[in-house]
């Protein structure tokens, strides 16, 4: 299959080629390219500062890439404002959650709730509750108070309340002890059976195969691999290389 397209040729949902992305004088990404079908659970492999937070923040316009193509359905988002992508249909989760700390769950989840772009699939309150059962349990409770991982929980509803076409997850498994990570996975795979578009940024390789239908190694801010979470099982040297501390 040829980079950016999908096996029908269709254009895909996400198309990123050749970005270039830097903080003052030091380039973080360089040349990376990407692509996203409908759908699909893609994810973004690398090593602590290989540039997976950044190219998600690239495309999130949250950084100002220097050089470029980011197409969303064919709309240019390269160097746009964050509430232009959102508008566009992308919905972004930060490792950090970024709750409003001091309202309650429930006033975190209306804050963010947008009309669904059509009758299919909407995501409302109730839809929310079915994927994450255990928000029931504290929607009046404060932000503030809660564990990292009912936080992580609360951030992906609270993005999901806003009826993205695309959801950008950076590093969801982060700092979660191995249970809260195993629960996560399950509900994260309920959201791909769900029909939802994913792009995750990862360092746990169980994590992103277990979950992703295709994969990207980052080092360096170069794509190194893309293939299959199969394919990346039969290559030991490529995990070795490229993931391993």
């Amino acid at each position: 299959m040829a980079e950016g397209q999908t096996v029908e040729g269709a254009t895909p949902l996400l198309d990123v080629q050749q970005l270039d992305t830097a903080y003052g004088n030091s380039q973080v990404l360089f040349g990376l390219s990407l692509h996203v079908n409908e759908g699909e659970v893609v994810a973004l492999l690398g090593r602590n500062g290989a540039g997976k937070t950044t190219t998600l923040s690239s495309i999130m316009g949250l950084a100002a890439p220097r050089g470029g193509d980011i197409r969303f359905r064919g709309l240019q988002l390269a160097g746009c404002e964050p509430y232009e992508a959102c508008r566009a249909g992308l919905g972004f989760v930060p490792e950090d959650c970024r709750l409003f700390g001091g309202l309650t769950v429930a006033e975190n989840l209306e804050a963010a709730r947008q009309p669904a772009r059509s009758d299919v699939d909407r995501w409302d309150l109730a839809r929310v509750q079915e994927l994450f059962p255990d928000l029931k349990q504290f929607l009046s409770r404060r932000a503030d108070a809660l564990s990292g991982g009912q936080q992580r929980m609360v951030a992906i509803a609270r993005t999901l309340m806003g009826n993205p076409d695309l959801l950008l997850l950076d590093e969801p498994s982060e700092g979660l002890a191995p249970l809260v990570v195993n629960s996560l996975l399950r509900q994260l795979k309920r959201l791909k059976e769900a029909g939802t578009t994913v792009l995750l940024s990862e360092q746990n390789l169980r994590f992103a195969t277990e979950l992703a239908d295709r994969i990207y190694i980052i080092e360096k801010g170069e794509i190194r691999y893309h293939g299959t979470p199969a394919g990346l099982a039969d290559q030991p040297e490529v995990r070795r290389q490229y993931l391993m501390v």
